[in-house]
């Protein structure tokens, strides 16, 4: 049997949206302070305020919760994001890249255990188009940086350097997160460090 991780229906007036992410952060509470056995549906029903029959008419079970709580993270991050190399336009590339790395160390290490819960949980579900979609959205914006700063680097603007970038930042931040790391100003400086290093090494010639 394939586990079900989109929602039944997604809430359309004040009400119901509330009741959704009363839901969403009852989970997340659970997950930080109780661990990822404890949080059953009946539980996080209980904490968010809802009946289980309401939470069932939004969410098909515990995994459709923790696969929306996954969506909630992700898109935060790329409207954060979007903000910033929006807003960050002309300025010089090493400060770009620092708080383009320093969201992903403050989403990391904001809420620590949810994060590191979170990412395990994800490692076990069905691939998801708008995690995807997600995904594809912050790799098209590090490329847009990188095409302001043409020749200040040695890597071309692609979609593998900008997929090494990311998967640079994540795999470093992930760790600390991992190894319960609770210092971001350190952090930031050495992914920040790893992907200045990477972008200024010419391309290889296989």
């Amino acid at each position: 049997m394939s586990v079900q991780v989109n929602p039944r229906k997604r809430p359309s007036q004040g009400r119901s949206k509330e009741t959704c992410e009363a839901i969403l952060e009852a989970a997340a509470r659970i997950l930080e302070e109780r661990g990822l056995e404890a949080a059953n549906t009946n539980v996080i029903a209980e904490l968010a305020g809802v009946s289980v029959g309401s939470l069932y008419q939004y969410f098909p079970g515990k995994e459709a919760i923790f696969a929306e709580l996954i969506r909630r993270e992700e898109r935060g991050v790329v409207e954060r994001l979007e903000a910033l190399v929006a807003g960050t336009a002309g300025r010089p590339l090493e400060e770009r890249l620092r708080l383009l790395v320093r969201a992903g160390v403050e989403q990391q290490l904001g809420r620590p255990r949810l994060a590191r819960l979170l990412d395990s949980v994800e490692a076990t579900l069905p691939e998801d188009e708008a995690l995807r979609a997600v995904e594809r959205r912050i790799l098209d914006l590090i490329r847009r940086v990188l095409r302001d700063h043409v020749g200040e680097v040695l890597r071309r603007p692609s979609r593998t350097t900008a997929r090494d970038v990311l998967a640079m930042v994540k795999g470093m931040v992930d760790a600390a997160g991992f190894a319960g790391e609770t210092r971001p100003g350190s952090l930031e400086k050495r992914v920040l460090l790893a992907v200045l290093g990477y972008l200024r090494q010419p391309e290889p010639r296989w």
